[in-house]
């Protein structure tokens, strides 16, 4: 749920901060208060696209903070979230999750999952056909997931074969053009038999070549003490102990020291010597290491950046030159593949087909119910589903799904989208969140003024489904109706004020006493006697 909304700086709003509950939160106010711009606000925190008008006139930015608390989300910190967003003037702006700067597209793919914004002019989802089999089949719940799951896998593999098939290779001259190619390039790399640590190696070489004569004269200088200084002085040093050794055992430990000691540098002093030997001056040796390097580096200019890149693009292209060498044999391979792909995708999308009429019937039956409470008594709302077994896969199967609807009796059922009118849009939205609400995992709903184009029994209607909504889901809901208002477990006043020539807006959580005050007024436009004990009794019957 919302805990808290912040808002700073967005239009008429200077910097305001609303407390959120649980259950039903319902906004009311004065006309151009800013209860549209509450919606706009969370609409920004969600990820939608903004104007930099939306900045309150004289200030160079704008912040919308929303603290969340959702205690078993993976993102949050002992069950908090803090999200924002900042938008300036100059077209900066800034989303952050927990305080990690995030995109706009990772915004609103989080806040998604978590919030579900619907008004009179925006109901997107219910008016896109598209996403009515979403509602069926998150209608339908467990019983379609593991049906649905084993058919995405097979239409992403029928997607790739078919995809795999058009794009190889084209037509027999572009077949052998890049055929030509890979055999130029295969070639080029068998030809110089590369070694893996080849290259290290040579630079080695090459490295003590460039300083052959300092190396020479360093060697030889160690050479030369060695033998001359050191080995004499230890040899002379061990016949001295030798007349001794007999007096003291440690004497004799010491002795055997440096015997070895001189054994060890008579060893290195002959190393050396050998080294110093090894060292060459040879020019033609010289020049064939560099001629190979470049010809390595030529290589990695084409192939790769190392040597071993270079053997693995020689692997690839190994491949590719049997790929198309035998292309005929791979192809019907993939075909084979492929019907088989499919015959096992026409199964899913039977079984699909089969789960999704069986349910659509009994979801037809709860939401012509929830219509009915909603005062569209002669409405029949049917699911359709035109089903064809042929090879127009997409990925919900065979089937093509829209919601059809008849308001008048006698009527022919024709698609919702093109003749349902604004007050029927939402009062139908709401009898389906109203029956999906077991199953719908977005916590936060929000209405703004759904309630236009209805009154009386229906906006009482109305404000019972958004109530038992509430139950399952937070709900926040921007009212002007007097029966959804009386439903509301907070209650919040939107006003505004004139100051130094500026206007600001202010928020307020009414009490029980003021929340009765609110009815009457937008009941009878004036809190009179007759009005109160009108909402008394609203408020009494919710």
């Amino acid at each position: 749920m919302i805990n808290t909304l912040h808002i700073k700086n967005i239009g008429i709003i200077d910097d305001i901060s609303i407390d959120l509950n649980e259950g039903f939160n319902v906004l009311t106010g004065e006309t151009g208060a800013g209860k549209t711009l509450i919606i706009d606000s969370l609409n920004l925190a969600c990820g939608s696209r903004f104007s930099k008008e939306i900045i309150r006139k004289g200030e160079d930015y704008c912040l919308v903070e929303l603290s969340i608390f959702l205690p078993n989300h993976e993102d949050s910190i002992d069950g908090n979230i803090i999200v924002s967003r900042e938008i300036h003037t100059n077209g900066r702006s800034s989303c952050k999750i927990n305080g990690r700067l995030v995109t706009v597209n990772e915004l609103k793919d989080f806040m998604g999952k978590i919030v579900d914004i619907h008004g009179q002019n925006d109901n997107q989802t219910i008016m896109t056909k598209s996403e009515h089999v979403n509602y069926l089949d998150n209608f339908i719940g467990k019983k379609i997931i593991d049906i649905k799951e084993d058919y995405l896998k097979l239409y992403e593999r029928y997607n790739q074969i078919n995809k795999e098939l058009k794009e190889n290779y084209g037509d027999d001259k572009e077949k052998q053009r890049r055929l030509d190619l890979l055999r130029y390039q295969l070639n080029e790399i068998e030809n110089a038999s590369l070694k893996p640590d080849e290259e290290d190696t040579l630079n080695a070489e090459r490295k003590r070549m460039m300083n052959s004569e300092k190396i020479y004269s360093c060697l030889s200088e160690v050479d030369n003490n060695l033998s001359e200084n050191v080995i004499d002085g230890i040899n002379a040093s061990v016949r001295a102990l030798e007349k001794i050794e007999d007096i003291d055992e440690e004497y004799k430990e010491k002795l055997n020291l440096l015997k070895n000691i001189y054994y060890d540098v008579q060893e290195l002093s002959r190393d050396i010597s050998s080294m110093n030997d090894d060292v060459s001056f040879d020019d033609e040796r010289r020049d064939e290491i560099e001629k190979r390097l470049d010809y390595i580096y030529d290589l990695k200019r084409k192939y790769g950046n190392s040597i071993e890149e270079i053997l693995n693009y020689q692997k690839e292209v190994e491949d590719e030159v049997f790929k198309i060498e035998n292309l005929e044999e791979h192809n019907n391979e993939l075909k084979r593949e492929l019907t088989e792909v499919k015959k096992q995708m026409l199964e899913k999308a039977r079984a699909l087909n089969k789960i999704r009429n069986e349910n659509a019937l009994i979801l037809n039956e709860k939401i012509n119910k929830e219509l009915s409470d909603l005062e569209m008594k002669n409405a029949r709302f049917i699911v359709g589903i035109d089903y064809e077994e042929n090879e127009n896969y997409t990925e919900n199967g065979l089937d093509d799904i829209e919601f059809l609807i008849s308001t008048n009796v006698g009527d022919e059922a024709k698609s919702l989208i093109k003749i349902a009118s604004g007050g029927e849009i939402s009062r139908i939205m709401l009898a389906i969140k109203t029956v999906l609400a077991d199953t719908d995992e977005v916590p936060v709903l929000i209405f703004d003024e759904i309630d236009t184009g209805i009154s009386g029994k229906a906006a009482k209607s109305v404000g019972e489904k958004i109530k038992i909504i509430s139950k399952k889901h937070q709900v926040i809901c921007i009212t002007h109706q007097a029966n959804i208002a009386a439903q509301g477990d907070s209650n919040y006043y939107i006003s505004k004020r004139v100051l130094d020539g500026r206007t600001f807006t202010s928020i307020k959580q009414l009490n029980e006493k003021e929340i009765i005050e609110e009815i009457a007024r937008i009941s009878s436009g004036d809190i009179t006697k007759s009005a109160l004990e009108h909402a008394k009794e609203m408020r009494r019957g919710a």
